[in-house]
């Protein structure tokens, strides 16, 4: 049901500092946003790999991973599937403008924040 995993969002206690580390380990900046303030998505040189999306922690958020995403190419039909499935809490899906992309939230049972995003949207 759910593709590769598409990107990992981590929540840090200072987003430049972060992106600093992941390029010393050989990730390359793949873009910069404002998407909750500034945003960084890093990718591995070689391409073979997660998408790292770094955010710095706001208000009462704690640095950790917030959620990890997974590809899909048809969102809409995803959180349908993940309804029948017996998944619960899923968010519908909706169009995030500062990313271009179409995206789906939904929690495990213990409330961790899962996410699909449309590839057909990158």
């Amino acid at each position: 049901m759910l593709g590769k995993i598409d990107h990992i969002e981590i929540e840090a206690s200072d987003a430049d500092e972060m992106a600093e580390f992941l390029k010393k380990l050989g990730y390359e900046e793949l873009r910069q946003t404002d998407h909750h303030g500034t945003s960084y998505e890093l990718e591995p040189a070689d391409g073979d790999g997660p998408i790292f999306e770094i955010h710095t922690v706001e208000g009462e958020e704690v640095p950790g991973i917030n959620h990890i995403a997974f590809a899909h190419d048809d969102v809409e039909q995803l959180a349908d599937e993940l309804r029948d499935a017996g998944v619960e809490r899923v968010v519908d899906p909706y169009y995030v403008e500062k990313t271009g992309r179409t995206i789906c939230n939904f929690r495990d049972p213990d409330g961790r924040r899962f996410q699909a995003v449309d590839e057909a949207d990158e």
